[in-house]
């Protein structure tokens, strides 16, 4: 019962977090959205087994997937934040206050991969599923995996209107997710 609870209250989180994009499904915070819900629904829903048998061969995977997440989470705001140099002037209800970058950011982890933040989400993602798989987790991490990869590829229009050639030429030389793979 205290799942569905923790559910209910993160899900309205969500939606306040992404109000400004669920009206338009040409923003990347539209499949954002449902990739928060399904990263959400994993964790909610594995939340009792979260530490069970914590050396067991699939927990440790999920545990060094779930690090990888909190790195390349922290690693990716101080980058924007540094060097994107955010404006929080800019005026556009869909992109969130460390998305309104002013500079294209090409060092640390955004000179291997472009989308730093959404390899953490695909890490949490996988390392969450790993805790105790079952249909529904396959299912909910297809979801999440699918909506980042949307995200992604709409941020990538938004980035080619803001940030023109420089992110185009970009593109060419970094992968999205996975350094030289992905």
């Amino acid at each position: 019962m205290w799942q569905w609870f923790v559910f209910l209250i993160g899900s309205v989180l969500i939606i306040w977090l992404s109000r400004g994009s669920l009206r338009r499904r040409d923003a990347h915070g539209f499949y954002r959205f449902f990739a928060f819900e399904a990263i959400l629904g994993l964790i909610v829903l594995n939340a009792p087994v979260w530490f069970s048998n914590p050396f067991a061969p699939r927990q440790l995977a999920s545990w060094a997937l779930l690090l990888v997440s909190l790195l390349l989470a922290a690693h990716g705001f101080y980058m924007l934040r540094r060097v994107g140099q955010p404006d929080r002037g800019i005026e556009d209800s869909t992109r969130l206050g460390i998305e309104k970058t002013t500079r294209l950011v090409r060092t640390g982890a955004y000179r291997f991969i472009r989308h730093p933040l959404y390899a953490s989400l695909l890490a949490l993602t996988w390392g969450a599923f790993l805790k105790a798989p079952s249909w529904l987790d396959i299912l909910l991490a297809a979801v999440a995996t699918g909506a980042l990869y949307l995200t992604a590829r709409v941020e990538e229009r938004e980035n080619l209107r803001n940030f023109g050639a420089e992110y185009a030429a970009y593109t060419h030389e970094t992968r999205m997710f996975i350094p030289y793979i992905l």
